[in-house]
């Protein structure tokens, strides 16, 4: 995408309004969170834990009011602010970098990016790096949990791009536009939302792995698989999984 930079992708516009459109996401940890928040609590092990691209803290807040200690890393400083207006914000430790490079003090209990974050890395190394990051910072028998969708979808694409109506109201409509490109395993994505009186546009790039790439990733970085389910209650992980949650140790 020309011009695309992922540090405005989640500026503050959309910041302002991130929260409110989660209901349209059909990431599973959006769509039940407190199935994501109680496995999360069960890994952690009375914690701490650290959360990569922490965001508004969708999750990291109500991790953190079940007793776990949370810190965070984000790129989006607007995201960051937005977390810290909201109750419990202030007591969460986040640094501002990317979550590729940054250092954190400590080791952690458990180290987890949902969402489809892991994806806003937009180069293998990039992700490559992320792991060996992560691998660098957890404790003795510590895990490092990832939620991203299964790129099968995008290989039955016509023309390699889709428009998807998320919503459709009387006043406004929400549309997910999407241009996928198999060789550099990019994808163009923009949020738009048309209402009566305006228009707006949510770009985002993202750069999607296969699992067993992750796994892959993983053992460069010294980690190894230890789960991997189809979602957030452990569903059997199989052909017809959407999305998957894995989780890798040493």
């Amino acid at each position: 995408m020309k011009d695309f930079k992922p540090e405005l992708s989640f500026g503050p516009k959309l910041a302002e309004v991130y929260d409110d459109i989660q209901h349209y996401s059909k990431t599973p940890s959006r769509r039940d969170r407190d199935a994501a928040v109680t496995l999360l609590e069960s890994l952690a092990h009375g914690g701490p834990a650290l959360e990569l691209a922490i965001g508004t803290g969708w999750i990291a807040l109500p991790l953190a009011a079940r007793g776990i200690r949370v810190d965070g890393i984000e790129l989006s400083a607007a995201m960051v602010d937005r977390l810290r207006a909201k109750p419990g914000g202030e007591q969460l430790s986040v640094t501002i970098g990317d979550m590729a490079d940054v250092v954190v003090p400590g080791d952690y209990r458990l180290i987890y990016v949902v969402a489809n974050s892991l994806f806003n890395l937009l180069t293998q190394d990039d992700q490559v790096r992320c792991f060996e990051n992560v691998a660098a910072h957890l404790a003795d028998n510590g895990v490092f949990l990832m939620e991203v969708y299964r790129p099968d979808f995008l290989y039955q694409l016509r023309s390699d791009q889709y428009v998807d109506a998320e919503g459709i109201e009387v006043d406004e409509v929400r549309l997910d536009v999407g241009r996928h490109d198999p060789i550099t395993q990019l994808l163009d994505e923009s949020h738009v939302l048309l209402t009566r009186d305006c228009v707006r546009m949510n770009p985002i790039v993202t750069r999607y792995a296969w699992p067993s790439e992750l796994d892959l990733m993983a053992r460069i970085a010294g980690l190894r698989l230890k789960e991997r389910w189809g979602g957030w209650h452990r569903e059997l992980f199989s052909a017809e999984s959407r999305y998957l949650v894995a989780v890798y140790g040493v």
